[in-house]
Parts: C-alpha cells; sequence; structure tokens
C-alpha cells in the first residue's frame, strides 16, 4: 500500500494545491506511509489570497458574515464598542489560528481528489471561536457504488516540528480507529438534516451499518504544518499501529509569519 491509495495522486497544476505544492511519497524506517508536501519555489504567485478564501469558507456562511456586520453596527450605534470587537467570525488566538490552519488544510487537500466530499466545515459551528473545538479535525466521506469510504484526519500545528506532535497524531486517530466509528459522525448527519439535506445525511449516517457489516473502508490521515524541517521529523518518529494511515508533512518557511498573514484582512 502506498499513500496514493489512501490520498490519491498529488493534485496536478491546474489546482490551487499542484501550483502552490510539491510532493513525493514514501515510507519511513518505521514503516511510516509519508507524503511530503513543500512549497514550489518555481511558482511566483502568492499563495496567501487562495488560502485566506480557504479559511474564510470552513469559518463561516456569506450569510454569517453579513449577519454579524450587522450585529457590530448595532452595537456601536448603541455605544457598545468593547461588545462589537467581541463579534468575531474569524478566531483572534494565535494558537487556535494555527490549528483551525491546519485543519482548512488537511481539509481542502482531500476535497482535491474527485470524488471526496467533506460534507460539514465544522469550524462553522463552534460556540467559541478563539477555543478548538472537540472531535475528529476532519471526516471526509467517499461514496461510491462498490464502497463508502471514511477518511478520519488528524492534524498538528507546530512553529518547530517535534516528534512528540506525531506522537499525537497517532495517539488520536489510534484511539478514534478503536472506539469503532469516528466520533463526530453523527455530529455531521445531524448538521447535514437541518440543514435539509436529508439525501446526504442518510448517507452519512448508513455509514455505522456499514461498518457494523464489514462494508465500510476507514482509512487515516495525520497532517503536520511546520517548518521545512517537518518532513525530517516526521523520518525520525516512531511507528504507529494503523494498517490505512498516512502521514502528510506541509513544510513551510516561517509559517508563524504564514499564519498570521493569512489571517490578516479576514472581517
Amino acid at each position: 500500500m502506498t499513500a496514493e491509495d489512501i490520498l490519491g495522486p498529488h493534485p496536478q497544476v491546474s489546482h490551487f494545491f499542484g501550483q502552490w505544492l510539491q510532493a513525493s511519497d514514501g515510507q519511513t524506517a518505521k514503516s511510516l506511509l509519508h507524503r511530503t508536501l513543500i512549497v514550489n519555489s518555481a511558482v511566483a504567485s502568492d499563495p496567501i489570497p487562495a488560502v485566506r478564501a480557504l479559511i474564510k469558507k470552513h469559518h463561516a456562511s456569506e450569510g454569517k458574515l453579513k449577519r454579524l456586520q450587522a450585529k457590530r453596527e448595532a452595537l456601536i450605534k448603541l455605544g457598545y464598542t468593547r461588545a462589537a470587537q467581541a463579534v468575531q467570525a474569524f478566531p483572534v488566538s494565535e494558537i487556535t489560528r494555527k490549528g483551525n490552519l491546519a485543519e482548512v488544510i488537511l481539509a481542502e487537500y482531500l476535497l482535491a481528489q474527485p470524488g471526496v466530499q467533506v460534507p460539514v466545515y465544522r469550524l462553522r459551528y463552534n460556540p467559541n471561536t478563539d477555543q478548538s473545538m472537540k472531535g475528529d479535525d476532519v471526516l471526509a466521506f467517499e461514496f461510491n457504488q462498490k464502497t463508502v469510504r471514511v477518511i478520519v484526519g488528524e492534524t498538528k500545528y507546530r512553529g518547530t516540528p517535534a516528534i512528540a506532535a506525531i506522537r499525537d497524531i497517532g495517539d488520536a486517530l489510534t484511539a478514534s480507529h478503536k472506539s469503532g466509528m469516528p466520533a463526530s459522525l453523527e455530529f455531521v448527519a445531524d448538521r447535514l438534516y437541518e440543514e435539509g439535506n436529508e439525501e446526504l445525511g442518510n448517507k452519512v449516517s448508513l455509514c455505522t451499518s456499514l461498518f457494523a457489516e464489514g462494508r465500510l473502508q476507514l482509512d487515516f490521515a495525520g497532517l503536520l504544518v511546520s517548518t521545512t524541517g517537518a518532513a525530517a521529523c516526521v523520518e525520525r518518529a516512531e511507528g504507529i499501529n494503523l494498517q490505512r494511515l498516512v502521514i502528510i508533512s506541509l513544510g513551510i518557511d516561517q509559517p508563524d509569519m504564514f499564519v498570521q498573514n493569512c489571517y490578516n484582512g479576514l472581517e
């Protein structure tokens, strides 16, 4: 088995990720499937506007953004300036911003493959914008005639790459595997039913029965976003006892500054 069996091929240059990033697949000394992503230095275009748009999409719909803006304006008119400043669609906390960015990148990277769906942008449902959400970082689905596949994703952002981050990814995904079904499965189904998307909600909810019947494929993907030393960190990591797991490393020069620039200008 290879990383491509779980992630599919790296997107073509016609896709944003294919332009921004170069990929190479391999296996570590501890038998971890590893896809290395590095910035394509030959591309002159700035990736920040595209990543900023993805952050915006995952955190709030256009309707929600308009409602929040109207709420801020009403509070300001009433003289509640500080209360207006607290009405935010996007996190202010640097820790939360970094973690959310990693989630968004993994979700969108999986979505680049034909047939893969992320039916619910979970960050839109975070009751506390400045805190990380509980549950699976990413749940992606692939529905076709032969089989149904669920990809469970776990992400970590580290300003300095650390092997402990890979261990944390492995622990979270192993716990998800041992529990049988992803913890957030019903959360996704419930949101779809609430949105009136009963057909897709039924497909997601049916995954529990398919799993019990041995007809559900569960795959696992971990993502470490860090400096250009991210790949070397993964290569030194210990093995993880999951058969269908791939670890992705995304190495960015000055990642903290990258995160800051991606969130700047979001309103």
